[in-house]
């Protein structure tokens, strides 16, 4: 099996229906997990009974933690969730927490050389220790480097998210991300949007979300569409991380060109839309690529 790292935020969403566990980085790194590959997260927790959950968690899932640091003084990370009356979520994310200081453990980039991809994002990148951090991952010789914007408002500028594209084999982003980051008007098409996005971020690869009307994703073999299952939303928290891990895992398979490729991650995304929490219990076998 392959090994796929994340970088970024360990925290905790605080959902009308309960408390679960997130963070952009680990959400993928655990469908990576229940997908089949071996996933790492690289992140840090508090000294706090939510941060020994979080890690507790995390093994449970089969996400490799050996790299998640507990930071004495901080404390774990938490996100207030408020969703309207389509499911779609809005965030109000605590500061100056334990992933906010992810440490860069002695010797990792020399122990993360022959995996298969790092997955990073924009909102780590608020505090500059960890984007000294992922600067310093980012120089191991990875077989891809996957971007997902996932921007949050306030913690992010446009200058930063292209900056942090020109690192990336592959960039994931939404489609109101897309044309925020290219000044792009509704009329621009989604492909037409694909490309402009393939040049402003020069990445090989280029994916952009659009909700329920599926994705379109620029690849070796060119341009795919795939139009989302129609499913009853639940809440729309984690279903993008969801889609995102379905697509790396199908890049990681070798499975690119499969007919169903970019339709089994609308198919993933689109099932955790429908069921509370980021990452729902299912079988990996319904979503597998023959």
């Amino acid at each position: 099996m392959s090994a796929v790292f994340c970088f970024g935020e360990v925290l905790w969403d605080c959902m009308p229906s309960g408390l679960f566990l997130g963070g952009a980085p680990l959400n993928v790194a655990s469908h990576l997990a229940r997908l089949g590959l071996k996933a790492g997260m690289v992140s840090a927790v508090g000294d706090d009974i939510l941060g020994a959950e979080a890690i507790q968690r995390m093994e449970s899932n089969g996400v490799d933690s050996r790299y998640v640091a507990v930071i004495k003084g901080k404390q774990t990370g938490s996100v207030s969730v408020n969703l309207d009356n389509k499911a779609n979520a809005t965030y109000k994310i605590r500061e100056d927490v334990a992933w906010d200081h992810i440490p860069l453990y002695e010797g990792l980039t020399n122990e993360l050389v022959g995996t298969s991809a790092i997955v990073y994002g924009t909102l780590a990148m608020r505090s500059p220790e960890n984007l000294r951090v992922l600067e310093a991952l980012l120089e191991v010789e990875w077989p891809m480097r996957v971007y997902d914007a996932n921007l949050r408002a306030p913690y992010y500028s446009i200058e930063q998210v292209l900056t942090l594209s020109r690192f990336a084999d592959l960039f994931k982003c939404n489609e109101d991300e897309a044309r925020e980051l290219c000044g792009a008007s509704d009329a621009v098409p989604p492909e037409a949007l694909l490309r402009k996005i393939a040049d402003l971020t020069d990445s090989g690869r280029v994916c952009i979300t659009l909700g329920t009307r599926g994705a379109v994703y620029l690849g070796p073999t060119g341009v795919l569409h795939a139009v989302a299952p129609q499913v009853q939303p639940v809440d729309s928290v984690g279903a993008g991380d969801a889609f995102l891990a379905a697509l790396v895992d199908g890049i990681v398979q070798g499975k690119e060109d499969h007919p169903d490729f970019l339709l089994r991650a609308c198919r993933l995304g689109a099932f955790v839309a429908s069921s509370h929490g980021a990452v729902p219990q299912y079988e990996a076998s319904v979503f597998a690529l023959s």
